[in-house]
């Protein structure tokens, strides 16, 4: 039996890996090229770098204030969702209620349906129902959290429960054995070993969250508005700032990667957790 040549495999890789990161080092050359440069065909090979437009991004407070709200709502929503998230999934896991396969199912549906038919409910939901006084939750932080909390809870569910499943329940049933109480069980035995599924589902709500646009367009004007609508600013009747655009969206990719390289440990772990029993 012939053995293949690596140096095949070697060179299919880096044709993948060339074709998946050349538009985001595209990405970076409309960055770091001057304004005037890109009314031609900017060069494949980036020869000078052009920070000016760096520059004017992090001298400009409105951006910083995008950044800072959409870093507070993206972990503030993934820290929910991934917190309640577990929470669900046990009690789906460990307790025999009637009916919580239906209920499980009943939370994916909220992921079945685009984020656009929700905008209606959301808006009167914000502006009418959750009102005290003059204080309403539209353009607000926690509102954003919350309306997120939508579709990432139910994903969170979904991507948990497996985790949790795997878990033999002889372990609570040992740590029952030995004293522990019902709130010592889920933080000293389950949530260790879940750690890795937990991890996963942190980093994969984070960035559903950062990298929403619609939602946050509609709800927000000034006050929680986030870095990813900050770029339609740029898009006027008299021109479009591609440089500073591009910009934009390379810091929107530099909280991303950050998070991913510290749980990425964990992610290969977290995916495959559960999947197989016995």
């Amino acid at each position: 039996m012939k053995k293949r040549n690596p140096w095949i495999r070697t060179l299919f890789w880096v044709l993948i890996s060339f074709v998946t990161l050349f538009p985001i080092y595209w990405l970076f050359v409309i960055s770091a090229t001057p304004a005037m440069e890109l009314f031609s065909t900017p060069d494949v090979v980036l020869r000078h770098v052009y920070w000016q437009n760096y520059i004017d991004v992090l001298n400009n407070p409105t951006l910083r204030g995008y950044m800072l709200n959409s870093l507070v709502i993206s972990s503030g929503n993934a820290l929910v969702c991934t917190t309640f998230g577990f929470f669900a999934c046990y009690a789906l896991s460990r307790f025999n209620m009637s009916g919580k396969e239906s209920i499980f199912f009943w939370t994916i549906t909220n992921r079945m349906a685009p984020p656009a038919v929700f905008l209606l409910p959301l808006f009167l939901l914000m502006t009418q129902v959750y009102k005290v006084g003059s204080f309403t939750l539209l353009d607000t932080r926690v509102g954003m959290i919350m309306v997120y909390c939508t579709f990432n809870l139910p994903f969170a569910i979904w991507t948990l429960r497996p985790t949790v499943d795997g878990i033999p329940r002889e372990l609570d049933e040992a740590a029952y054995v030995d004293g522990a109480s019902p709130w010592k069980v889920i933080t000293e035995v389950v949530f260790p070993l879940c750690r890795p599924g937990l991890a996963v589902t942190l980093i994969l709500t984070w960035v559903f969250a950062w990298n929403e646009y619609l939602l946050a367009a509609t709800l927000t004007n000034f006050n929680a508005r986030t870095l990813t609508t900050g770029l339609s600013e740029y898009v006027t009747t008299t021109g479009t700032a591609w440089g500073i655009m591009a910009t934009i969206s390379v810091f929107t990719l530099i909280p991303a990667l950050i998070v991913f390289s510290i749980v990425q440990r964990h992610i290969v772990a977290g995916l495959t957790f559960g999947a197989v029993k016995g």
